[in-house]
């Protein structure tokens, strides 16, 4: 989940936009340094690689080839999955796809707590250790393959963010983004290097390094929902009370940490495994609870489209009130779409404007009919987020026998496909007539 989408149940704080998910990733790097595959071997890489008995200028320069290589493998990944993630959304509204997808994400939890290992053959592992020599290059290349050793610990954290860019992808982010998002990752992976590298001590490694992976762990296990909750409407309508939902699930997280979902172990006895395992249920339900309660928003009545004749009687009633008209495609899976729901329809100018003068449409294309597959293509050239205002006079419902053809409808007054925040928004809509 994007952190963009932080909030309080009455203001939304999306004023980090596009920063919340680099932060988040730059942190999650940070982590993954902190676990037992990694921690333990970076003052062993930095002197493999030269960095010690050499001058901090120089000892820098090391690491920074070192780190550069790491971002080289993982910028790669982000581009390769940004590129091939254009149809990913689509697919999240079907069992056949998400289903493998959350499966996948909880053996990767169950491998953070320590069910099994996932790791490179140890020839393969000693092939790769090999790899580099003295220098910059040398440097280079060993955090070129480091990605791939250290596999047992990054690799669940990694596919994790490699499936958030698929998603984004399909939501319209570009390519430069899910590279981005990857650079930035191994920019904290690397933190650490640059900080041995300019002598600095780590401290003792310990167990506190398996709470870093119950942490990730956990994080797995919200994330698996996250990706299910298209298909469970009972999961993404987990709200209680909005004025005190989100409240209930913080306190819910921090008594679930507090009974031992991060300090307690799988490898104790059964007692301490059977409060883990409660433990950790207890915070997953609170940070569903505390996710649900971020997104939900009451945006008042609006009329929901499932046919082309329901479309038309709208369009015509409206019309005929000579009044104009929003419509706003949506999908379970459209993090965006959910951001313009949250940031700006709820907005009280926006929310109070829409309210007065126009008719509202809301048409859900998490898994569409035909009829509104038509809608989709013709009025938002099948993308998300799509929110398009008509005005009185458009005279749109002369214009049904295309949309039936799925060709374009006419123009609209407003049209737009990123998320657009109230202060842009509010302007537009009022000029509407």
């Amino acid at each position: 989940m994007p952190l963009s989408l932080l909030a309080s149940p009455s203001a939304p704080l999306l004023e980090a936009g596009g920063l919340g998910p680099y932060l988040m990733a730059f942190g999650q790097g940070v982590l993954v340094d902190l676990t037992p595959c990694v921690y333990p071997l970076i003052p062993i890489t930095v002197a493999v690689f030269g960095a010690k008995g050499v001058s901090k200028p120089r000892a820098l320069l090391l690491a920074s080839a070192y780190v550069l290589g790491m971002a080289a493998l993982y910028t790669s990944l982000g581009v390769l999955v940004a590129l091939t993630g254009g149809q990913f959304g689509a697919w999240l509204g079907s069992p056949v796809v998400v289903l493998p997808i959350t499966a996948l994400l909880l053996a990767l939890a169950a491998s953070m707590f320590g069910a099994f290992d996932i790791q490179l053959p140890s020839s393969l592992q000693t092939r790769l250790n090999t790899v580099g020599g003295a220098g910059p290059l040398g440097a280079f290349l060993m955090g070129l393959v480091s990605g791939f050793i250290s596999a047992p610990c990054t690799g669940p954290v990694l596919l994790s963010l490699l499936a958030y860019i698929a998603k984004s992808a399909a939501e319209g982010r570009s390519v430069a983004y899910g590279g981005s998002l990857l650079f930035v990752y191994a920019l904290g992976m690397g933190s650490l290097f640059f900080v041995v590298a300019l002598g600095a001590s780590l401290f003792r490694p310990g167990r506190w390094m398996e709470y870093v992976k119950s942490f990730f762990g956990i994080g797995l296990l919200v994330m698996a929902l996250w990706f299910l909750a298209p298909l469970i409407p009972s999961l993404r309508d987990f709200i209680l009370d909005p004025a005190w939902g989100l409240y209930a699930g913080v306190g819910l997280a921090l008594t679930g940490v507090a009974l031992g979902a991060i300090h307690l172990s799988f490898y104790g006895g059964a007692g301490e495994k059977l409060r883990k395992a409660i433990a950790i249920a207890v915070v997953v339900v609170g940070a569903q609870l505390v996710l649900n309660n971020i997104l939900h928003v009451d945006l008042g009545e609006w009329r929901k489209i499932e046919t082309l004749a329901d479309f038309e009687a709208v369009v015509a009633e409206a019309e005929a009130a000579e009044r104009p008209y929003l419509i706003d495609f949506g999908a379970e899976w459209c993090t965006p779409c959910k951001e313009m729901e949250v940031q700006t329809f709820a907005h009280e100018g926006v929310k109070g404007e829409l309210e007065s003068r126009f008719f509202r449409l809301k048409i859900d294309v998490t898994d569409p009919n035909p009829d509104q597959k038509a809608l989709f293509t013709s009025l938002v050239d099948g993308n998300l987020p799509g929110v398009v205002v008509y005005p009185s006079s458009a005279g749109l419902s002369e214009h049904f026998e295309a949309i039936r053809a799925g060709k374009a409808a006419p123009d609209p007054a407003m049209d737009i496909r990123a998320l657009m925040p109230p202060a842009e928004f509010l302007p537009q809509l009022q000029a509407v007539r």
